[in-house]
């Protein structure tokens, strides 16, 4: 694959992470966003402790971790997914692009997310 090729894969795929009070949970966001289209892969990432401040108190909680790869253009619609499915008030979901990777790899999400439809 080109030099050229790979910069034009440059920012159009994303990461996103979403915390979840458990695996179960995890799997059935997780298995939603694949068979939507909206994400190639979801990897659930048990056991992490989160210590935030919620409702003026600090708290911690085991969770895990959902890493999520897709397209930077689907990265909103994979939001409203998550958050019609998710059992917190406020749910995390966060995303960075990916700037660099296994060309091939890239290509996979290409092939398997497809960009969003426009809106008439």
């Amino acid at each position: 694959m080109t030099q050229k090729y790979l910069k034009s894969l440059k920012n159009k795929f994303s990461v996103a992470y979403v915390t979840v009070p458990n695996t179960e949970v995890g799997k059935t966001i997780g298995t939603g966003l694949v068979k939507n289209k909206l994400a190639a892969c979801v990897n659930i990432i048990p056991q992490v402790t989160s210590i935030y401040e919620w409702k003026n108190e600090i708290n911690e909680d085991s969770e895990a971790l959902l890493m999520i790869k897709t397209r930077t253009s689907q990265v909103n619609k994979l939001t409203e997914y998550v958050k019609a499915h998710h059992p917190y008030e406020v749910c995390e979901v966060i995303s960075l692009p990916i700037q660099n990777g296994n060309p091939q790899y890239l290509q996979w999400i290409n092939d398997v997310v497809p960009e969003p439809k426009a809106d008439l």
